[in-house]
C-alpha cells in the first residue's frame, strides 16, 4: 500500500501574520476541494498534518471527504525561517536556492536543510513505525521539508531540482512496505491515484 506526501496549495500572503499562521487563499481552498473529490482521497485510512494553519486546513478538507479526523504530526513543520521574517517572493526564491544548495549551512539564521531533513525523516519514521502498512496514509505538509523527505526516500542528495512545481498543492507517493518512491510530484487536484500510474524512475 502507499503513503502520500501532500503539500498545501496557494496561501494568502500577509507580511503582518507569522508564516505558520497563514491560511489558504480562495484558489488554494478551491484546489483542495477539487483534490478531495479525487478517488485516491476516498481510499485513505489516515490523514496527518503539520501544526501550521495552511497544512491543517488542507488536511481538514481532505478528511471530510474520506470520513476521517485529522491527526497532528509533531516536528513535521516547514523549515524554520523565522530569523529573517517575511521575504518578498524574489528574495525568498534566492534564499530557497541557497538553502538547498548548501544544506550544511544556515542562510541568515534559517534552520539548516540537513537539520530540517533529519527532523522530518524522524517524524515520519516515528509515525510509520506504528502504522499498518496495508492502510493508505496521507501526510500533509510543506514543499521544503517534503522535498527533503523525498530526497531521503530516494537515496539522493538534497537538491532544489527535486523540489515541487511552483504554487504548491502537489503530492508524491511512496510504498509503505519499503518506503521506496512510487511516483514523482503530481498536482493533487488532477492525479487520480495508483491505478492510473505509469511507473516512473524518480
Amino acid at each position: 500500500m502507499f503513503g502520500f506526501y501532500v503539500t498545501h496549495p496557494q496561501v494568502m500572503i500577509d507580511p503582518s501574520v507569522p508564516v505558520p499562521r497563514w491560511s489558504l487563499s480562495p484558489l488554494g481552498k478551491a484546489r483542495a476541494e477539487a483534490a478531495a473529490k479525487m478517488p485516491w482521497v476516498a481510499k485513505l485510512g489516515r490523514i496527518v498534518a503539520s501544526e501550521e494553519t495552511k497544512a491543517i486546513e488542507t488536511a481538514e478538507i481532505m478528511a471530510r471527504r474520506a470520513g476521517l479526523s485529522v491527526e497532528i504530526l509533531p516536528h513535521s513543520g516547514e523549515n524554520d525561517r523565522s530569523a529573517t521574517g517575511f521575504l518578498v517572493p524574489a528574495e525568498f526564491e534566492k534564499a530557497a536556492d541557497r538553502f538547498f544548495a548548501y544544506p550544511s549551512d544556515s542562510f541568515r539564521g534559517w534552520e539548516r536543510a540537513c537539520d530540517a531533513q533529519a527532523r522530518i525523516v524522524g517524524a515520519v519514521d516515528r509515525l510509520l513505525s506504528n502504522h499498518d502498512p496495508d492502510i493508505p496514509i496521507a501526510i500533509v505538509g510543506h514543499g521544503g521539508v517534503g522535498t527533503l523527505l523525498k530526497c531521503h526516500l530516494g537515496g539522493v542528495p538534497i537538491a532544489r531540482d527535486r523540489d515541487q512545481p511552483a504554487g504548491g498543492g502537489n503530492l508524491y507517493a511512496f510504498r509503505l512496505a519499503d518506503r521506496s518512491l512510487a511516483c514523482d510530484w503530481k498536482p493533487f487536484d488532477e492525479w487520480e491515484g495508483p491505478e492510473k500510474w505509469m511507473p516512473k524512475t524518480v
